[in-house]
């Protein structure tokens, strides 16, 4: 009997679509910021966030970092941020110069919990930034009412969450500027890159002048700028991905499905009413256990079962080396118990039924006998 062959946790869809349109960039011999990245802003415009006027950037940190810059984020301010998370969303921050706040999640979504923000709030609160984690859409109604509360502005961390909607609305539309990663692992790719949905105008040209050394018009330079551009060869990608996404999503919500109506003895990821879940994770909780206990889970159907699989977030953001000096106010222990408890599966679209099954099998095999 041959090897098991491992089932990826993450695979990127890369087409014979996507190397045409690289070399229809490479043979133009137009390859840094040109007209492939305009066209790609105005069609993720159009089609992910209800035309909000979008720029694209090299990252998504990038977009994060320069949205902060343009919404007029810096020493002084404090923005909250959840710290479960990957660490890009309280770098992005600390690299104005501002503070990023921890505040909890909630046990479900693991996004954000309202309570938790509206304790932190202080004098120096410039903003809320929720990142909608795995692709479940924050809780924006809420997280609304406390900015509008308290006079602060709110900006989306949707780095996993192209096409979720929240309450019949896309992510990417609430705050005055949201980023879309484009990583190689996200639900769509350009290979690498960001893309930054703004609420107007002048956040628009602000991120614009900051990616390209502050200029607008070559050797016009308004302000210190950056050289933060996405190159039309990486736009010309994540045109053709756009034109695919909304299908891969529709198989990661059937993957989802499946494994929701056959894993047993995990606590599978809910999905909170009025919102769509585009699980760029399908996250899956062991209710209780150590963290000690999880990793076991973990080794045991990497290397018993090849089913891969990842922990996002194992090490909260204030407890790593590089965040710990921004303490948390308030105890997290939502996020203590998320870091301890939580394994992502695959749900990636290329998977197979045989993939499916061999997946729920491992988990509930190794789950039912304890590790």
């Amino acid at each position: 009997m041959s090897e098991l062959a491992m089932i990826p946790a993450a695979k990127p869809i890369i087409g014979d679509e996507e190397r045409e349109a690289v070399d229809r960039v490479m043979r133009s011999g137009m390859v840094a910021q040109g007209p492939e990245v305009a066209a790609f802003e105005q069609e993720f415009a159009d089609q992910m966030v209800g035309g909000r006027t979008c720029v694209a950037v090299n990252s998504g940190t990038s977009g994060l970092h320069l949205g902060l810059l343009a919404a007029g984020v810096g020493p002084g301010d404090e923005v909250i941020v959840p710290s479960f998370t990957f660490a890009a969303t309280a770098n992005s921050v600390a690299l104005t110069g501002a503070t990023p706040v921890f505040a909890d999640i909630e046990p479900d979504t693991f996004n954000l919990d309202p309570e938790s923000v509206r304790a932190a709030i202080t004098d120096n609160t410039a903003a809320i930034m929720p990142v909608h984690l795995y692709g479940h859409p924050a809780d924006m109604t809420a997280l609304q009412e406390i900015a509008d509360d308290a006079g602060v502005q709110i900006f989306e961390d949707a780095a996993q969450a192209h096409g979720a909607q929240y309450a019949g609305a896309p992510v990417g539309s609430f705050g005055t500027f949201a980023m879309f990663s484009l990583y190689p692992t996200k639900n769509m790719t350009s290979g690498e890159g960001g893309m930054v949905a703004c609420e107007d105008e002048d956040i628009a040209r602000g991120i614009r002048l900051l990616r390209n050394q502050g200029m607008e018009q070559q050797y016009a330079n308004e302000i210190v700028g950056l050289n933060n551009r996405m190159t039309d060869i990486h736009a010309a990608i994540g045109r053709v991905q756009l034109t695919k996404v909304g299908a891969w999503t529709a198989q990661r919500q059937e993957n989802a499905a499946w494994l929701d109506a056959n894993l047993a003895g995990v606590v599978v990821p809910p999905v909170r009413e009025g919102c769509t879940h585009v699980y760029h994770q399908y996250t899956i909780r062991l209710a209780g256990a150590s963290g000690a206990e999880r990793d076991t889970v973990v080794t045991a159907l990497r290397e018993e079962h090849k089913v891969g699989c990842g922990v996002y977030y194992p090490i909260p953001n204030h407890e790593l080396v590089s965040l710990h000096r921004f303490a948390p106010a308030h105890e997290l222990p939502e996020t203590a118990r998320a870091a301890a408890e939580v394994i992502s599966l695959p749900v990636h679209p290329s998977l197979s039924q045989e993939d499916l099954e061999r997946i729920a099998t491992a988990v509930n095999t190794v789950v039912g006998a304890g590790a």
